[in-house]
């Protein structure tokens, strides 16, 4: 049997609409200051193509030259434990119903474990 979890493809406080940008982006439903942590996107695993698997929040946040997020990679989660993975933390205040964006770049193989490498050192 499965335990009750309290799991969410997204926290409360986002929600996926039509983007300006490209197609579907992540978009907050209320104010966010900055220092947000809005979860993970990506949790590494070999097994997976590019060693890692992207979760909603990695499939529709958009890339922005002056983004609102950026992408730090993890090695420990407060409730899941020892767990290699990449979280977005907001870097500025974001308002209800601006985009969440985050500056990245795609099919960059410096790192060739992973083909989404995010720009860390924003």
């Amino acid at each position: 049997m499965i335990a009750k979890s309290e799991w969410r493809p997204l926290p409360k406080h986002l929600t996926i609409a039509k983007s300006r940008i490209e197609g579907l982006g992540l978009f907050a439903v209320e104010d966010l200051p900055e220092g947000t942590d809005l979860g993970i996107s990506h949790v590494f695993d070999p097994r997976f193509p590019n060693s890692y698997i992207r979760l909603p929040l990695g499939g529709f946040v958009n890339h922005h030259e002056i983004p609102n997020a950026k992408a730090i990679v993890a090695q420990n989660d407060p409730e899941l434990g020892d767990l290699e993975h990449i979280r977005l933390i907001t870097t500025k205040a974001v308002r209800s119903g601006e985009e969440i964006t985050v500056k990245y770049i795609i099919n960059h193989l410096d790192n060739p474990k992973w083909e989404f490498e995010y720009d860390v050192s924003q």
